[in-house]
C-alpha cells in the first residue's frame, strides 16, 4: 500500500515542500506549518507567509526497515537499506516529520540539531517528487 498524492495536490504544496513556507497569524503571532487558512490558536483568518529557517531539533525518530515504508520508497531502500524518519521541532516552533539524510540511522540522537535540505523523495506518475529532508548539523 502506498502513500499516493495526486499531481495537482502535490503541486499545490510546492511552496511548503520546496521552500518551507508556513503562515504567521497576524492576530496572535502563531507560526503554522503546514500552512493553514485559519489560525489553530486564535481562529484569525489574516495570515502572512513566512519562510522557515529549516533549523531544528530531533524530538524523536524511528527507523524504517525493509518493507516497512510506502512502496514509493522501495527504490530508496534498495539503494541505501534502512532509513530514519524524525519528528523535528523547527526553531520557529512548528513540529514536522521528515526523512533523515546524510547519516546512519544508528547515529541519530534525540536532541540532535538538524537542518532541512532539498532532496528527491521519489518518482510517481513519471514526475520526480522533491521536498525537504533533514541532515544532522556537524
Amino acid at each position: 500500500m502506498g502513500s499516493y498524492i495526486s499531481l495537482p495536490s502535490y503541486l499545490n504544496t510546492v511552496d511548503q515542500r520546496y521552500r518551507l513556507v508556513g503562515k504567521s497569524c497576524e492576530g496572535c503571532g502563531a507560526i503554522l506549518f503546514p500552512p493553514r487558512l485559519i489560525c489553530l490558536e486564535c481562529g484569525q483568518r489574516k495570515m502572512e507567509d513566512i519562510k522557515l529557517s529549516g533549523n531544528g531539533t530531533i524530538l524523536t525518530y524511528t527507523v524504517i526497515a525493509r518493507g516497512g515504508g510506502p512502496t514509493e520508497f522501495d527504490d530508496l531502500q534498495n539503494m541505501t537499506g534502512d532509513y530514519a524518519v524524525a519528528l523535528v521541532e523547527l526553531q520557529e516552533g512548528p513540529r514536522v516529520v521528515g526523512q533523515m539524510t546524510y547519516c546512519e540511522p544508528t547515529d541519530l540522537k534525540i536532541g540532535q540539531k538538524v537542518k532541512a535540505v532539498f532532496r528527491v523523495l521519489y518518482e510517481q506518475e513519471g514526475v520526480i517528487r522533491y521536498s525537504y529532508k533533514f541532515q544532522p548539523v556537524a
